[in-house]
């Protein structure tokens, strides 16, 4: 087994980023601008469940199937996308992804009813599965080993920032074109193909393993038979990761609405808010995990997110709402800023095309029903006019997971600085 590089203290960030090479900064911004978009495409449904429950004559709970059957076909995208990585190259792949999940969430727009909608989410739900594993391979294979720490948390906080352009999309779209007209919007990521193709160069890690025959490269299953622990490993961390993620974030629009009354503007501006201290936390404690380690970084991001729970769904105002959310974000975020590189630098060196991206994504398959869950969990309490007490089932589940997460990265190891080589086992 390679063994991790010396640990000299990284550089601050600014020099850490201008010290990147053209082609080593044009990589990560595919890999980031991907996932924002792909993160982006898949909260516009978020901030609309209840409009689309109305139409089609569903209730909450039921229409939030269409996040969860989204969730539960991302391992089939990243099985898929990450098998064709691991053979032809991170480039290729990427762009396919990318238009396929662009052209899945416009035809949402035009679903007649509620079964080809959820049809049309699960065929969505293969392609967001493709675009983080392919994508976070290109990017840290591309970078030097100083700056993975603050690319991961760059890297990972495409998604918080694709959830803040969903929240502005929906206070100036949804207004005067509907949730149709939010899904429509949501083909634009197909232009950041054409950056792809005339930008970005392949990953060099790959590039040196290319003149293998093919049959020689990467093998997913073969890799799995190999190592069987870490695999168990890392898919329950990730679902533990993805439970806190999705339970603290999917529901959290329509417990503002519901609960709060809180109209377009205000679920809008407190969800801008939210992913604000999402992004500034995935950066400050990707950045932080370099000297810090990465399983320390964590276990202190998710001790502080358990104590904001209180502050987070149970302020009885919009601004001490809209306070949790940034402070409940920036710790959440801050655990997953550091995962890109934590799955990564565990990853077996010839499948690391599909080993993060599909234990992220069966994770995100055990725990796809967040959403759902707590919706229904939800029903079991009641505010005084009958209503489903959304902020008490937020608080129980929230702080459940927060104890799962922690005790899953205390028990796993890491490998901080080691290299990201063809051959590491």
């Amino acid at each position: 087994m390679a063994q991790p590089s010396s640990q000299a203290k990284a550089p601050g960030p600014l020099t850490l980023l201008r010290e990147l090479e053209p082609y080593q900064r044009t990589a990560f911004l595919a890999a980031f601008l991907g996932w924002t978009l792909d993160a982006f495409d898949f909260f516009l449904v978020t901030f609309v469940v209840g409009r689309i429950a109305d139409e089609f004559k569903m209730s909450i709970p039921t229409t939030a199937f269409a996040i969860t059957i989204a969730l539960m076909f991302r391992p089939l995208g990243a099985l898929i996308f990450g098998m064709a990585a691991d053979r032809w190259g991170r480039r290729r792949p990427l762009m396919f992804n990318i238009v396929f999940y662009s052209l899945m969430e416009l035809l949402s727009a035009f679903a007649p009813n509620f079964t080809i909608f959820l049809v049309l989410r699960a065929l969505y739900g293969i392609g967001m599965g493709g675009e983080w594993g392919v994508g976070a391979a290109l990017a840290l294979e591309s970078l030097p080993t100083k700056a993975r720490g603050l690319a991961s948390g760059i890297l990972q906080e495409g998604y918080a920032t694709g959830y803040l352009l969903a929240a502005v999309a929906y206070y100036f779209v949804f207004p005067h074109l509907g949730w149709r007209g939010m899904f429509v919007v949501g083909v634009l990521p197909a232009l950041l193909v054409l950056y792809i193709r005339f930008n970005v160069k392949e990953s060099p890690v790959w590039e040196g393993g290319r003149r293998r025959p093919i049959g020689e490269r990467g093998n997913l299953f073969r890799s799995i038979g190999k190592q069987p622990l870490l695999y168990l490993y890392a898919i329950l961390l990730m679902t533990a990761f993805n439970f806190m993620s999705h339970g603290t974030q999917d529901l959290y629009p329509t417990f503002l609405q519901k609960q709060h009354g809180f109209g377009v503007g205000e679920t809008s501006l407190i969800t801008i808010i939210a992913n604000v201290g999402a992004i500034l936390g995935g950066t400050f404690f990707g950045y932080l995990s370099q000297n810090f380690g990465r399983k320390n970084s964590i276990l202190v991001a998710v001790a502080f997110g358990a104590l904001m729970v209180p502050v987070w769904v149970l302020s009885p105002s919009a601004p001490l709402l809209a306070l949790g959310g940034f402070l409940m974000q920036f710790f959440v975020q801050g655990a997953w800023g550091v995962i890109p590189v934590h799955l990564n630098e565990l990853s077996p060196g010839n499948v690391r095309g599909s080993f993060a991206g599909f234990t992220y994504q069966l994770g995100n398959l055990l725990s796809a029903g967040a959403a759902q869950i707590e919706a229904a969990f939800a029903q079991n309490f009641k505010l005084t006019d009958g209503g489903a007490n959304y902020a008490q089932a937020l608080s129980y589940i929230a702080l459940i997971v927060f104890v799962s997460v922690f005790v899953l990265t205390a028990i796993g190891r890491e490998r901080r600085g080691v290299e990201l080589s063809w051959d590491n086992e």
